[in-house]
């Protein structure tokens, strides 16, 4: 699962970047974790908060490609906002994104990032917005 449903997708991306693996995808929801790790932590050992919001956000737009015309357009984030708050400076954190809205044009999603101990360590909302691909280039 983690190259999106076998689509081998994810090499060379910021997700094999940072390690993000996707470990559910359903109508319903999408879960994805991601290692505490050098790649992903700021300078002082801390987990970093843009690593947290960029898996948010992949959260976000598996979650839409998922539920959209895969062949005739694509999810791209439109925005995205995060409050951290617990610190983690290793280990695995786990998002889990539920769809709030599931619109022709939009998506929101809730996304919440907990540790091994399901203490919650950042809560974002993302919308994305569902692009139409110009098959005519």
């Amino acid at each position: 699962m983690d190259n999106v449903a076998g689509r081998g997708i994810t090499k060379d991306t910021l997700m094999e970047a940072l390690g993000i693996q996707v470990v559910e995808l359903n109508e319903q929801r999408v879960v994805a974790t991601m290692p505490v790790m050098e790649a992903t932590r700021q300078p002082f050992g801390m987990l970093h908060g843009g690593a947290s919001v960029a898996l948010a956000e992949t959260v976000a737009s598996v979650g839409t490609f998922n539920l959209i015309d895969q062949a005739n357009q694509r999810a791209v984030g439109l925005e995205i906002n995060a409050n951290h708050i617990r610190g983690k400076r290793d280990g695995i954190v786990t998002a889990v994104g539920i769809p709030l809205h599931k619109g022709r044009t939009t998506m929101v999603w809730d996304i919440k990032i907990m540790d091994e101990n399901e203490k919650l360590i950042c809560v974002s909302r993302c919308t994305m917005a569902i692009v139409n691909i110009n098959r005519e280039r």
